[in-house]
């Protein structure tokens, strides 16, 4: 085997091992990113449940009624408060945080006059796949039967606590599969070392 030869096995080596060194460095440092990306992700949502509970005494029947009664305008449907309050009455079909009297004494009042309770709280027939107002006219003006009497605090909480537990159950399911995503990128990171 003559010189030239043995020099270019060295070199073909010395970049080998160079080429391996940096694909472990690169492993290296993707799984201390990966680590700490689902570790701030976990952080994140631990937080949120924390919080969740925390504040869990804050959302109750006063705060939604005084809240209804300052920002909601009816008919703006630009204003994020209003819509997301009229799309919940007419998904649950109710009206109001207690019922139609949440209105009496309200911003939507003070705009709409001669309206009792908004659009939103009418009753509608299902007709072909669309929804039309069994008589708007006579809902507006305060007609009990054409409106939607029940509220909505106590529509939306039986919903959710319908759901609530497979809400918690699946949270408990995601947290525990990202706290195994982080304990294997410290063993694999361990076995690198």
């Amino acid at each position: 085997m003559g010189q030239g030869e043995a020099s270019a096995r060295g070199t073909t080596m010395e970049g080998d091992c160079l080429s391996c060194i940096k694909y472990l460095m690169f492993v290296f440092n993707f799984l201390i990113f990966f680590f700490m990306l689902i570790l701030l992700i976990f952080l994140a949502e631990l937080a949120a449940a924390i919080l969740a509970f925390i504040f869990r005494e804050h959302l109750t029947r006063e705060y939604f009624t005084k809240e209804l009664k300052r920002h909601y305008q009816g008919y703006n449907n630009t204003d994020v408060f209003t819509s997301t309050w009229n799309a919940i009455m007419t998904t649950f079909d109710c009206c109001g945080v207690n019922s139609p009297e949440d209105f009496k004494d309200s911003l939507f009042k003070l705009i709409n006059h001669n309206h009792m309770v908004p659009e939103a709280c009418c009753q509608r027939a299902s007709q072909t796949g669309g929804l039309a107002y069994i008589s708007q006219e006579h809902c507006l003006s305060g007609n009990m039967m054409l409106r939607n009497n029940k509220g909505c605090y106590s529509a939306v909480v039986d919903y959710f606590e319908l759901y609530i537990y497979v809400a918690g159950a699946l949270a408990i399911v995601v947290l525990t599969i990202e706290l195994f995503a982080m304990v294997f990128a410290m063993c694999l990171f361990r076995g690198i070392q």
